[in-house]
């Protein structure tokens, strides 16, 4: 049982929500895996249920008395060639709008040069998401076409070092030893997992291997992970399995490069955000506060770059 002054310091804990989406459907921007036939594949199975527009009142509403101070949006993987275009868009929100963002970019893309040069313009962005080629686990192999380990895809990801952003990475943990080396190569750009690497296989066996490959990626220092993204189809959150995955996270890379995230609307198709912020809380009650401070916020506003105040921080 929690102490109820503890429970009293995790309700007014202030979030940074380090990672979740915005889309309207009925906007400027294009989203084909949203607004389109044929649907894709998706690891939480069917996702028709938020084939809608998601907007900073739903928002709002979803995430309830949680105490959100700041949130990170991550491209919705618009129509190739729209990032700028959804940048803008969370732009115009205003009041409303994310404190910063992840832009779409296509690293092994022609026009990467003319991509930077015009994100850089734009203040909201701090880092770039391109989710290079993952195979299934009993087909992975190192250098694949589109892959980290793809000439092309490599020579775009070396331009990064040259600018201030970040690289958020979302691949399952069986390409992980591709990541770690992508790290050591380029340490001047920080890699963000996201979704802890997609732990979907939950066999003792199966947590054990993750384990491995996120030991070796969080060996370099230019590594941080975003906790989030751990829902299994069709469309649960187990609890029990997931605050193990979260521990484990949390001691592998140190509260200082973990930060907790919603990955909303996505993620509710598996859990509300309430009970998922509870539970995340509950994960981590009995650690010392300024870890569990850390995690829910100080960790985000570092990596992005937020000023939150340090009154915002406890209330």
């Amino acid at each position: 049982m929690i102490d109820p002054q503890t429970v009293r310091f995790l309700d007014d804990l202030a979030i940074v929500d380090a990672h979740h989406h915005y889309w309207d459907l009925s906007g400027p921007v294009t989203y084909p895996w949203l607004q389109s036939p044929p649907w894709l594949a998706f690891r939480y199975g069917d996702y028709g249920a938020i084939r809608k527009s998601y907007l900073p009142e739903d928002y709002r509403r979803d995430h309830g008395a949680h105490r959100i101070v700041a949130d990170i949006h991550m491209e919705a993987e618009p129509r190739h060639g729209m990032a700028c275009a959804e940048i803008d868009w969370l732009a115009s929100l205003g009041e409303v709008a994310p404190r910063a963002a992840a832009a779409q970019i296509w690293l092994d893309g022609d026009d990467l040069d003319d991509q930077l040069k015009e994100l850089a313009r734009r203040p909201l962005v701090r880092s770039v998401r391109h989710k290079p080629k993952a195979l299934p686990r009993e087909e992975a192999r190192r250098g694949a076409a589109g892959s980290m380990d793809d000439p092309k895809w490599r020579d775009g990801y070396a331009r990064l070092a040259a600018t201030s952003l970040h690289f958020e990475l979302q691949t399952p943990w069986w390409h992980l030893d591709a990541a770690a080396d992508l790290a050591r190569d380029f340490p001047e750009t920080r890699i963000i997992l996201n979704h802890c690497g997609l732990p979907a296989q939950r066999s003792d066996e199966d947590l054990a291997a993750w384990r491995a490959a996120i030991v070796r990626f969080a060996d370099l220092e230019n590594t941080v992970v975003k906790l989030s993204g751990i829902g299994l189809a069709p469309g649960i959150w187990p609890e029990e399995q997931n605050i193990h995955i979260l521990r484990e996270l949390i001691t592998i890379f140190g509260p200082g490069r973990a930060m907790f995230a919603s990955n909303f609307p996505v993620d509710r198709l598996c859990i509300t955000f309430e009970a998922m912020f509870s539970a995340y809380k509950r994960a981590v009650h009995d650690l010392p506060r300024e870890d569990v401070i850390s995690l829910f916020s100080g960790c985000a506003a570092s990596t992005y770059g937020l000023n939150i105040g340090e009154a915002s921080l406890e209330r």
